[in-house]
């Protein structure tokens, strides 16, 4: 199965470590704006998906997710989530671990994309 959003093993011991501090998470790609292009770490339930979100997938039994427009973009490749030192987002749950979530990438092979496309036409 081809993932469209994926994390490192020091992304998921990470996210292990948050989900014991702060319970249930979720995950929200930033666009821009205050906090760059981080993917955002919340408490479940504390940022309000809206009809212009899309579920990529999940990270560490986490949901992440896109904006629509956003997904547009960067539907030809994968997100790969990893964790740095430096200082995450003001609004996200890492920020005063240290740590900062990074978002990777990598473009789909043809055949990957193929395979995505018939899914998606399901």
């Amino acid at each position: 199965m081809i993932k469209k959003v994926t994390a490192t093993k020091e992304a998921l011991d990470f996210i292990d470590f948050l989900k014991k501090k702060h319970g249930p998470l979720m995950f929200h790609q930033s666009g821009g704006c205050c906090d760059g292009s981080s993917p955002m770490c919340y408490a479940e339930n504390e940022f309000m998906i809206g009809e212009s979100d899309t579920l990529l997938g999940e990270i560490g039994n986490c949901p992440f997710y896109i904006s629509s427009a956003q997904y547009e973009y960067w539907k030809h490749t994968q997100l790969i989530i990893d964790v740095v030192k430096g200082r995450g987002g003001m609004f996200s749950l890492e920020g005063p671990e240290g740590k900062r979530f990074l978002t990777r990438s990598r473009i789909f092979t043809p055949n990957e994309r193929a395979l995505l496309d018939k899914k998606q036409q399901k």
